[in-house]
């Protein structure tokens, strides 16, 4: 018994805690408590005074030399055939605005969209006013606020979860005398449950994904400094 307790094995016990506190320095820890991309994207925002009003849309760089044009020329072909999956319309649309918009990117505008429709439909379930504001147009926003007043005056509350994106494509896309306007379905898999005062189950299931389906029409003044896309039109598919 008294071996045990030898010199190596005391050395080999030291070694392992030494490695295993690198780890945890290293690796961390998962706590049950992570943030959603929405929270992280919000926290950045808090963090950066007069940058938090609307989400960016990760604008395409802009090419200096000729081969970069060409190359850009190119790659923006590429994401407009992509995403306007064979609707001329959408592809004239897509490409009148980068036209006038020589950052556009459909890739990126699509990646920026679906992160703003997360951020908007989170902050809708739990009456996140401040959010909502900073991200929407005015009358969309109104409308949006009045749902959540009568909700709240009915002293019912939203149990909700963001499951992912399972399909998102452009619907529209033009370019009219003052804004570029991207109309885009989103089919997304959430879980929602409404409870009453009590507590009580009213609407959805707090146990089950549901599909829901929106379209939803974003707009930006292409001669405008400011790169961000607002939501301005929203509407519910059957």
């Amino acid at each position: 018994m008294d071996q045990f307790f030898d010199i190596p094995t005391l050395i080999v016990i030291g070694l392992a805690i030494v490695v295993l506190y690198r780890l945890r320095q290293v690796l961390g820890t998962r706590t049950g408590n992570e943030r959603t991309p929405a929270q992280r994207q919000r926290e950045v925002a808090a963090a950066k005074p007069g940058e938090e009003n609307v989400v960016q849309m990760r604008p395409r760089p802009v090419p200096q030399s000729n081969e970069d044009q060409e190359r850009y020329q190119r790659k923006l072909e590429a994401e407009i055939t992509q995403f306007a999956h064979g609707d001329e319309a959408v592809a004239a649309g897509l490409k009148a605005i980068a036209e006038a918009d020589p950052a556009f990117s459909p890739k990126s505008f699509m990646e920026g969209a679906k992160a703003a429709y997360e951020m908007i439909v989170t902050a809708f379930a739990s009456g996140d006013r401040q959010t909502l504001r900073n991200l929407l147009e005015k009358d969309v926003f109104d409308g949006f606020e009045k749902v959540i007043k009568d909700r709240e005056a009915a002293g019912r509350k939203v149990e909700f979860t963001f499951v992912g994106l399972p399909k998102v494509e452009i619907s529209e896309a033009e370019l009219d005398k003052r804004n570029a306007n991207v109309t885009i379905r989103f089919h997304a898999e959430v879980v929602s449950a409404t409870r009453d005062k009590d507590g009580a189950l009213i609407e959805g299931n707090a146990d089950q994904v549901t599909n829901i389906a929106d379209e939803w029409t974003f707009a930006r003044n292409p001669k405008s400094r400011d790169p961000n896309w607002k939501l301005v039109a929203t509407s519910q598919l059957e």
